[in-house]
């Protein structure tokens, strides 16, 4: 049984903290650029830089849905008063045992807004806005051993790790470990 996409998010979502705003908000055309310097500069997200990737896909997404698609989709963290597009978060839906919904949520933040507290908000608004909008019981995020920065972020969204995937993917020339977290609809909302 497949859940449907979240719905557009107009009006944005929020999370305040010592007078700045973190919102997630749908992708717009000026966005863009930022989605394709994600898919072209190595090392702008960490880790999880895969290689070079087609520059005009995100246009074409953004073309085809507004990245608001049925089975996955982007929103864009924007951190306000300053209105600046500080990432995205990302949510893609899976089963398990072909029935049990779920999202598989992650984010990439742009270097100047790592370590200020940005990435566990949106993590953890993303996650609420999700619960309130689809039937699903469990969100879950995977992250690499070495990215402590994420392990803790994660936490601090409420995400609790349930244990290691061994050899989930092929990144700088071997394959490599994940840890996996998850977040249930029952566990507390970190805000």
């Amino acid at each position: 049984m497949e859940h449907a996409a979240p719905p557009p998010t107009p009006a944005g979502i929020l999370s305040e903290y010592a007078g700045t705003t973190v919102r997630l908000r749908p992708v717009d055309e000026p966005d863009l650029a930022m989605l394709r310097r994600f898919r072209t500069e190595p090392g702008l997200i960490g880790l999880d830089w895969d290689g070079f990737r087609d520059p005009g896909a995100p246009a074409r997404r953004y073309a085809e849905d507004g990245w608001l698609g049925e089975r996955d989709g982007r929103l864009v963290v924007q951190v306000e008063p300053e209105e600046a597009a500080a990432g995205i978060v990302s949510y893609r839906s899976g089963l398990y045992g072909g029935r049990a919904p779920y999202w598989e949520i992650g984010i990439a933040l742009l270097p100047e807004w790592r370590g200020r507290g940005v990435g566990w908000r949106a993590q953890a608004l993303l996650c609420d806005y999700l619960f309130a909008h689809t039937p699903a019981q469990r969100i879950q995020a995977g992250t690499h051993p070495e990215n402590v920065a994420e392990q803790r972020s994660l936490e601090k969204a409420g995400f609790q790790l349930e244990g290691v995937i061994r050899a989930c993917e092929f990144r700088a020339g071997a394959w490599r470990d994940g840890w996996l977290y998850s977040r249930l609809r029952d566990d507390p909302s970190p805000r």
